[in-house]
């Protein structure tokens, strides 16, 4: 947990219509966000407007404590999975998730261990992300992935509980 007052700072991994969502939401909620999308192909053009910054690879983006790290597409390849959330397991980063099915095995458990990363690393990586509120549209996942997010930071269940 970190302290409500530090820095927040957000990396979206793999440009999807959430990605966008994350950087568009997370800038109002003040976090420095950063797009990074290792296949520059998959750029429809110029990267969309969101207030933060785009890079190829996770290691440009710089994820430090104040971090989090969320990968917006399960159905990527799994070396392509696997290589980004080793190396985000290796670093500083606060908090690690990807967007998934909570009812199935997500691809970075197969994806990790082939990389040979132990099972406590793995369990490392959360999903499902968010707040559970039947998130369906990318607008919606985002909101639930940053009100999990901030509740986190903040040491709160989330919910309406208080």
């Amino acid at each position: 947990m970190s302290d409500a007052s530090s820095p927040r700072r957000l990396i979206a991994v793999f440009e999807s219509p959430v990605s966008e969502m994350l950087l568009r939401f997370g800038v109002e909620l003040g976090f420095h966000s950063v797009l990074v999308e290792p296949d520059p192909a998959r750029l429809a053009g110029t990267p969309r407007a969101h207030g933060g910054t785009f890079v190829n690879d996770l290691s440009a983006a710089a994820p430090d404590e104040h971090t989090d790290i969320l990968l917006t597409d399960h159905h990527r390849p799994e070396p392509e999975i696997g290589a980004i959330l080793r190396e985000a397991l290796s670093g500083k980063a606060r908090w690690i998730g990807i967007l998934g099915n909570p009812r199935a095995e997500g691809p970075h458990v197969a994806a990790l261990r082939g990389l040979d990363v132990p099972d406590e690393e793995i369990a490392r990586v959360h999903r499902p992300v968010g707040l559970n509120i039947g998130s369906r549209t990318p607008a919606e996942i985002a909101v639930a992935a940053l009100a999990g997010l901030i509740a986190d930071r903040n040491g709160r269940p989330g919910g309406f509980e208080f």
